[in-house]
């Protein structure tokens, strides 16, 4: 197997796999700067920046990357705005959307100088007020829009209809954006839209954008002259099996020249584009087994490691490491979890492989670690960063006694109601 079958070299992978042992996560620094740069480059044609979504792959190590690069950041949580300001991301390239944010979150946004605090709701509105008044510091406001634009993606993906929980309704938007234009101490810089993940058409994004630039005209007719870009949010989507990925250069054609028209700077989220096929899950083979006329492969990674097959039934390729000259063989590739549901893959056709084997999950540097778990309280697997020949562990492997951290078995105060 050659190393552009997987982006890495599968010697440096097996390196790994023997060092800092198995379930582990490995990222390719290289893998994901061309993806940044192919994006980068495609929208040459208008000022923007693109806002890395930090709930694709928290890493530190991986932030770090894309802070160099130049990215922003775009973040849901309290958490991931610490961890971007802990990678050095400037606040003023940070944008903060999320139906539930809590007032503290929005203080700490606040008190942050946070670059766009996406509000997705009156009441946020109420909260954001209230927050920037009492502080008396400024916020800087964008609108999250629901377009009422379908995709054809997984339903749990989809954000931009007009049923999801997300972003205010469009014909709401410009009464919330007078009601932002009144408070002395807020300032609209900017409509968004977020359409849903894993998108393989660029149309959506067209009409979205449209949709958008529709509420530029009506907002600058009212008065509102603030705005600054428009946020063209939705995550591009790639090829994990047979999916036909848009090009970033279709992506920039669908939407750069209606921001363009608009007179505003452009805003983009990707998440899974920059780092999902920059990311393997390296795993060992434990057992072989036949059951039920069927083949098992047994291996020491499971749905708490990795859930994607099982809560998307995403197909992910798999191949080892080593293969040889073995035959094919059709086979489920099944973790530890006592969970029917627990699998890798099902009825996949792979090279014969046996215990001591390490096989490769590809495509899992977005949506893999951060929505792990310690279910059958397994610790989580390290995450690993390589940079051409090199690598270092950027987050060890959780351990026994990290599980049980902070609990007690004996109450040491009790309360009553």
């Amino acid at each position: 197997m050659g190393a552009g079958v997987l982006g890495f070299d599968p010697g440096l992978l097996q390196a790994i796999a023997d060092r800092v042992r198995t379930p582990a996560y490995v990222y390719s620094t290289n893998l994901i700067r061309a993806q940044y740069h192919a994006l980068d480059d495609a929208l040459h044609g208008i000022r923007h920046r693109i806002c890395y979504s930090v709930k694709a792959n928290g890493n530190l190590g991986v932030l770090r990357v894309l802070k160099q690069l130049g990215a922003g950041a775009d973040i849901v949580s309290v958490g991931e705005l610490r961890r971007a300001r802990m990678a050095g991301f400037d606040p003023d390239g940070i944008v903060f959307s999320g139906v539930g944010k809590t007032a503290a979150e929005i203080e700490e946004a606040v008190r942050s100088g946070v670059g766009f605090i996406n509000i997705e709701s009156t009441s946020e509105l109420a909260t954001l007020t209230t927050v920037a008044t009492d502080l008396k510091l400024p916020a800087r406001v964008g609108i999250r829009v629901n377009p009422d634009v379908a995709i054809e993606s997984h339903p749990y993906t989809k954000t931009g209809e007009k049923t999801a929980k997300f972003g205010i309704p469009f014909d709401e938007v410009v009464t919330v954006a007078q009601r932002i234009a009144a408070e002395p101490r807020l300032v609209l810089r900017g409509l968004a839209m977020h359409i849903g993940s894993q998108i393989t058409d660029v149309t959506p994004y067209h009409r979205g954008a449209i949709r958008l630039v529709e509420l530029v005209t009506a907002l600058r007719a009212s008065g509102i002259n603030t705005l600054e870009a428009l946020d063209v949010g939705g995550g591009l989507g790639v090829r994990y099996h047979n999916e036909k990925a848009p090009s970033p250069k279709a992506f920039a054609e669908a939407v750069v020249p209606v921001v363009g028209a608009a007179g505003l700077g452009l805003l983009c989220e990707p998440g899974r584009y920059l780092v999902a096929n920059a990311g393997v899950l390296l795993t060992r083979v434990l057992y072989r087994k036949h059951a039920g006329g069927k083949e098992y492969v047994i291996v020491d990674a499971g749905m708490s490691d990795f859930v994607r097959p099982s809560h998307y039934n995403a197909h992910h390729e798999i191949i080892p490491l080593r293969d040889g000259k073995r035959p094919e063989e059709v086979v489920n590739v099944v973790g530890p979890i006592c969970e029917t549901g627990d699998f890798l893959a099902l009825d996949r056709k792979l090279v014969a492989v046996g215990p001591g084997d390490v096989l490769a999950v590809l495509g899992t540097g977005a949506y893999g670690f951060v929505m792990s778990s310690t279910y059958n309280q397994r610790p989580r697997p390290p995450e690993v960063i390589v940079d051409g020949d090199r690598y270092y562990v950027a987050r060890q492997r959780e351990t026994l006694d990290d599980l049980l951290r902070g609990e007690t078995a004996e109450p040491t105060t009790w309360y009553k109601a």
